[in-house]
This record gives C-alpha cells, sequence and structure tokens, in this order.
C-alpha cells in the first residue's frame, strides 16, 4: 500500500459511483480517492430539474420496488426524503409484478375512448404472457429467440378464437400495440423482438408499489455526495484513456509506482492503484476501443458489443388548465391503425410519435399542469433531432386527435430528455439482447486483470448494466457500486491480515 492508503478513481459520478465512493471513504485503509465526473453535476441518469414551477425527473423517475430489500427506498427513508404514503406498510407490501399500472382513460387515433373493460381484458392477455416468459428461464432451448416473437406467437393463435366483429379485433390489436410499446420503455429496447426470451425471467421484480421522490430524484444523490469527503467530486473531468497493467510514475509522487494512469481530455495524468469505471454501457460501447490501453480482453469487449442498451425519453408538456378528469392519472394513447402481427414500414419523420404510450399526469404544480410522455427506440431517438417547436406541434395535433377537440388549447411549454444525444451516455438503459444471457452481465461484471497475473483489482466494472437481476435500475447501480467497494475493502483486509515475513 501506498503512503496515505491506496489512490483509488472512480470514473462517472452516477449513483453507482457515488455508493462506491461513499463505501469506500468510511474504510480504515483511508483510501484517497476521486470521482471523476464528465459532466457539471453528479447523480448521472438520476436528473432532476426545476421547471414549471416545480421539479421534473428528466432521468430516474420511480423507486421500483420500494421495500426493505431495496437500498434505495432504504437509503431514501435514512435521508428523510419519502413521505407517509411511500414508507408505508401497505405500499410495501404491494405485487405489481412489475407490470405498469392500467390507464385511466383510453383514447384512439379517431377521437373515441376505448372501454376500459376492453383495455383491462388487453392487459391481462398481454401481462399473462409476460409472466409466462419466466418459464423459459432454466430451460435448455425456447421456442424463439426473442420475447417478442413468443409474444406474436401466442396472441396469433388467441386471435384466431376471437368471435368479435373484425373492427372489435383490430381494436383489440392496436390496443396491444400499445402495450407492446409500453414493454419497450420498461425494457429500454426498440422493440421486444431484441429482447433475449430464456434471461428475461432473470431481472427480479422487488415488492412495494413504485413510488416518488416529492422533492426530486437528485435529492438521493446530494445527500450521498455530501456525505463524501471535501473535494472527492471532481466535475467537468471527463476521461480520455485508462492505462492499466504497466508500472507508472508520477513526479507528485516520488520513488512510488502505480499499475494504472488514468489519462483526462484536458491532459490530466493521474496514477491510481485502482479504477472503478461506473460509465453507462452505451458510452462503453461507442468508445471502448479507445478508453482501454492496452484493449479489453477479447471476452470483455464481445460482451461490451452483446449486451443491449436503448433509448427511453419523457416529453413533457406544460398546461394553463387540464383538460383530463380531475381524478386522471395516465392516459393511454391508442393508434387504431397498429398491430403487434404486422410491421410498420411507414418512415419515422411521419409516423415517430405513434410509439408515444401516452401521457403521465403529474401532481399539479403551482400554477401549471403537466403531462409527461414516454417513448422509446428508434423513434425516441428520432425525436430528439427534432426542435422543441416541431416536438411541441406534433404532440398537440395528437392531443388534439384523440381528444376530438381541434380546438384544445396548445401546450405553454415544453421539456424533453434526449439520452441518447448526451455524449457520455448515448441512451437509457440495459437490457439481455438476444444473442446474449445473464453470464454476459457477470463478465462485464468481472474485475481486470482476469487471469490472476500482475497487480489485482486494476480496474472495476460497476453500473446498472452490470447487475445481473437489477440491470436496468437505480437499486441495481447502487448496488454494483457497493460490490465493487466491497471488493477493494476485502483485498486490503486481506493485506493487512497477512503475516509478515520473518527477517
Amino acid at each position: 500500500m501506498a503512503s496515505g492508503g491506496p489512490r483509488v478513481l472512480v470514473v462517472g459520478g452516477g449513483i453507482a459511483g457515488l455508493g462506491a465512493a461513499q463505501r469506500l471513504c468510511r474504510h480504515p485503509a483511508a483510501p484517497h480517492l476521486r470521482v471523476l465526473e464528465a459532466t457539471a453535476g453528479a447523480g448521472g441518469r438520476i436528473r432532476s430539474e426545476r421547471y414549471f414551477g416545480g421539479v421534473v425527473e428528466l432521468g430516474a423517475h420511480w423507486i421500483h420496488g420500494p421495500s426493505q430489500g431495496n437500498p434505495v427506498f432504504q437509503l431514501a427513508a435514512e435521508f428523510g426524503l419519502l413521505g407517509e404514503k411511500e414508507l408505508s406498510e401497505e405500499n410495501q407490501l404491494v405485487e405489481t409484478g412489475g407490470h405498469v399500472a392500467l390507464p385511466s382513460v383510453s383514447w384512439t387515433s379517431s377521437g373515441t375512448r376505448v372501454s376500459l373493460e376492453v383495455v383491462t381484458e388487453m392487459a391481462n392477455l398481454f401481462y399473462g404472457l409476460i409472466d409466462q416468459t419466466r418459464e423459459f428461464l432454466n430451460a435448455t432451448e425456447t421456442p424463439v429467440a426473442s420475447v417478442g416473437e413468443f409474444l406474436k406467437k401466442e396472441i396469433s393463435q388467441q386471435v384466431a378464437n376471437w368471435t368479435e366483429d373484425e373492427d372489435t379485433k383490430k381494436l383489440k390489436l392496436a390496443i396491444l400495440n400499445t402495450f407492446f410499446n409500453i414493454e419497450c420503455c420498461v425494457s429500454g429496447t426498440h422493440s421486444m423482438d431484441l429482447v433475449a426470451l430464456a434471461p428475461f425471467g432473470e431481472y427480479t421484480v422487488l415488492p412495494g408499489l413504485d413510488c416518488t421522490f416529492v422533492g426530486g430524484y437528485q435529492g438521493l444523490t446530494d445527500c450521498i455526495l455530501a456525505s463524501l469527503p471535501k473535494d472527492s467530486m471532481v466535475f467537468d473531468k471527463p476521461v480520455k484513456t485508462i492505462h492499466w497493467n504497466g508500472s507508472f510514475q508520477e513526479a507528485a509522487f516520488p520513488g512510488e509506482t502505480f499499475p494504472v494512469l488514468v489519462e483526462c481530455e484536458d491532459g490530466t495524468r493521474l496514477p491510481a492503484h485502482h479504477v472503478i469505471v461506473t460509465v453507462p454501457l452505451g458510452f462503453l460501447k461507442e468508445h471502448q476501443d479507445t478508453f482501454f490501453e492496452p484493449p479489453l480482453p477479447a471476452k470483455k469487449a464481445e460482451v461490451i458489443r452483446k449486451i443491449g442498451f436503448g433509448t427511453n425519453n419523457k416529453i413533457f408538456l406544460e398546461f394553463e388548465e387540464p383538460f383530463w378528469e380531475p381524478d386522471c392519472k395516465f392516459i393511454q394513447v391508442v393508434w387504431e391503425d397498429t398491430s403487434p402481427l404486422q410491421d410498420t414500414t411507414l418512415s419515422l419523420q411521419d409516423t415517430w410519435f405513434k410509439k408515444l404510450i401516452g401521457f403521465l399526469v403529474l401532481p399539479p404544480f403551482e400554477s401549471s399542469h403537466v403531462l409527461c410522455g414516454f417513448i422509446a427506440g428508434l423513434e425516441s431517438e428520432f425525436m430528439e433531432t427534432l426542435s422543441d417547436e416541431e416536438v411541441l406541434l406534433s404532440l398537440m395535433q395528437v392531443l388534439r386527435r384523440v381528444t376530438g377537440n381541434p380546438q384544445l388549447p396548445a401546450a405553454k411549454s415544453v421539456l424533453r430528455s434526449r439520452w441518447h444525444s448526451a455524449p457520455y451516455t448515448r441512451g437509457s438503459y440495459s437490457y439481455v439482447a438476444v444473442g446474449s444471457t445473464g453470464d454476459d452481465l457477470d463478465l462485464l461484471a468481472q474485475p481486470l486483470p482476469a487471469d490472476g497475473t500482475g497487480t489485482q483489482l486494476q480496474i472495476l466494472f460497476a453500473g446498472e448494466a452490470t447487475h445481473r437481476a437489477f440491470y436496468s435500475t437505480t437499486h441495481g447501480a447502487l448496488l454494483s457500486g457497493w460490490r465493487e467497494a466491497d471488493r477493494l475493502i476485502d483485498l486490503w483486509d486481506s493485506q493487512v491480515q497477512q503475516p509478515r515475513p520473518r527477517l
């Protein structure tokens, strides 16, 4: 160990990086720790912004499964960031099965309301099939490769037995198409055809009714950040290359050698004994060839390419007055000419907004009423290329069409996330893609060097994409940061316990 404890660099100041740093700072080995964050703020894909006279979440929205087994829920409770309802025993015991709640109202593209009875029937069919996918978890082979193909195959068989008139059948398929789009948002993918069937059931749903932070999700990362030693976080410090498996010397540390040297975009060179990489998988996919020197082992490079990473964005619309019912929580939009059993070949330019699942009604702000639309996939990425005016215009056309009110007053303003364009993120979160398995997430989490030679634990990997059961979630990210911190702590503890050789 170096004088003053081991030097550790954490790359990325999202919840995985912050969680790792917090855990390490409390260790008696007193590591010299720096968190290098590429942007101007902490939190990563947790991003709360003051807007519309309140707080909106541009990134993570809910605590998924807020109950005792969820470390994000436990931390949020400790920091006093949750309300009574969120903390209630009743809330913690709800079993959602990971399925999105049913809409309050369902509007079609021709301006009619769908009976919630039909919506419920289709939801039960769809989520019943989603639950069935768990049966393939340990199967040696599956009937089809993807979740999407499985769902479509089963739905086709069901449709053959439907006895309603053609219009009703078409409407039911259009409703099912909306549920496919919802599942794309949940999985962070363009299409369920890209999501592998066999490992799909490995994703673990915790009990508890998904809840939000009254004062914003970022309150959580702000609290963790505040608990770190002063100056341990460095902002606007993008890393260019991590040189590892070396013997680096630095003028600031005469006589010492370090196995890792982190080279930043601004030319700064920082030596370290250990580096915890917590950057999003989307960033790794784009930069892995230049981010590590020497390059990553072939197997690790391959899993970075194979694991899925997609885009899910939000579009917020601010209205002077609500045009929805007072108790309305979610507005579903059903495009009557769509079906999951038909491939659409229309251009993104003309139809991107059809991927929008509808609008979440946010709790009213002081002087405005806000809807939050969700949209995933290539359509979501296309939306990022449009101007605010174009997005507002398109969504107002949609709302006037589905409400059947051509005079519906325009929204006052629009705000949206652009996770695919964000240079240090390049998307939203991971999924297990066709051609990959849960083993690949475990392999991504393995530290380097992997062969047991050289100095151990030079580069460690954390982040939601490295958690086999909780990928795509903030609790998965936090647990992965803790896991890597514990890996280092175990190493340091074992070094302390080793008997000194006799002279």
